[in-house]
């Protein structure tokens, strides 16, 4: 057992050593990750700013222009054009000029100071169907506010609707989409770096020389994963503190819960790049094998689009996906405080999903290891 244990570590030393010998390798380990989280947290927003707005005001009046006024203050507007005519709004929506087009009907003050119906057109270029939806949300939600404020009292009486955001009140799609990225970058690190150890081995040389060592395969196995993890764990103390102390994200759960849904999770994804690399003969085909199961893995994660959203086959295909798991665990961790209590079913999916996968790397390469 002890002799055991003092080559596994020898093992890690090695790998340790020729990991950290390249400058390169040490910017791609923990350079990178801080980069991919920027350009993630910054890129990947749905959230509307700026959006292009044309107006057509036919009543210019001081009423319809504090109501251009409440749409441009708000910051997810921003007015590009103007005119009387609404041909021109529609010349706009069709050159591309503006994705959203209001029109105020002549007569729209005096409606509104003798309490009669007011009506407003807000006109949206539905190529980017996501961007058209959310800035109709966000329109629609300003004029009625600015009408209520404007003639308090001159709805007519019926259901009070009230809507709250629970977990996130502003609705911010960074607060939703950056803890996901620590998932995104944890498989893409764990997946790469594992899927070339061996087929590395292999290429150079050395891999016949450790195979005729006292190390069982076992053994080359864990000092070839164990470096991995450690450096999967230091990554993600790296990028969770970006994402808290750059981009401001809450944080309500347990860290301890966190952590050990990272190893789960870690596990799981070293064992699929060694298994890729227990098929790999070369390193290029290791890589550009670890990009295909990447991509997939990614997209049916709910990383980008809501499971639910997907057919009945695909949401069935998630549940042996670790990573939907895991981001589903890191989610409601930062922004709802979740326990275990509430998580159980997905740590329990990362455990026999990582103990599954491993267990099938390890089979392959001792197989691959007899037969050669």
């Amino acid at each position: 057992m002890r002799g055991s244990l003092e080559r596994i570590l020898e093992m890690v030393r090695k790998e340790f050593r020729q990991v950290f010998r390249d400058a390169r390798m040490r910017g791609v380990l923990f350079a990178a990750p801080v980069l991919q989280l920027l350009a993630f947290g910054y890129a990947v927003s749905t959230d509307v700013r700026d959006t292009a707005t044309f107006v057509v005001d036919s009543d210019a009046s001081p009423a319809s222009r504090e109501l251009v006024d409440a749409l441009t203050a708000s910051g997810y507007f921003q007015v590009v054009g103007r005119s009387s005519r609404p041909a021109d709004l529609v010349r706009a929506l069709d050159h591309g000029d503006a994705m959203m087009g209001l029109a105020i009907p002549a007569g729209f003050e005096r409606d509104l100071q003798n309490r009669r119906p007011m009506s407003v057109q807000l006109l949206f270029d539905g190529t980017n169907s996501n961007v058209a939806t959310v800035a109709q949300g966000y329109a629609g939600r300003i004029v009625l506010s600015w009408a209520a404020r404007r003639s308090p009292g001159a709805a007519p009486p019926g259901v009070d609707l009230r809507a709250r955001a629970w977990f996130n009140p502003n609705l911010e799609s960074r607060t939703y989409n950056v803890p996901a990225v620590i998932g995104a970058i944890l498989t893409l690190i764990c997946l790469v770096l594992t899927s070339l150890a061996i087929v590395r081995e292999r290429e150079i040389g050395t891999l016949e020389q450790l195979m005729v060592s006292p190390l069982t395969p076992g053994e080359l196995i864990l000092g070839k994963t164990i470096p991995f993890a450690l450096i999967g764990l230091a990554d993600l103390g790296l990028i969770t503190a970006v994402a808290l102390l750059w981009f401001h994200i809450p944080y309500k759960g347990n860290v301890l819960l966190l952590v050990l849904a990272s190893v789960l999770y870690i596990l799981a994804a070293l064992g699929v790049g060694l298994f890729i690399s227990t098929i790999s003969r070369t390193q290029q085909e290791a890589f550009m094998s670890a990009f295909l199961v990447f991509m997939p893995t990614l997209l049916l994660s709910g990383f980008m689009f809501p499971v639910t959203s997907m057919p009945p086959f695909f949401q069935w295909l998630t549940l042996i996906n670790p990573v939907r798991h895991y981001m589903e665990i890191v989610r409601a961790l930062f922004l709802k405080g979740a326990g275990l209590g509430a998580l159980w079913h997905q740590f329990l999916a990362l455990f026999l999903i990582g103990s599954g996968v491993l267990w099938l790397a390890a089979d392959r390469f001792r197989r691959r290891a007899a037969a050669g």
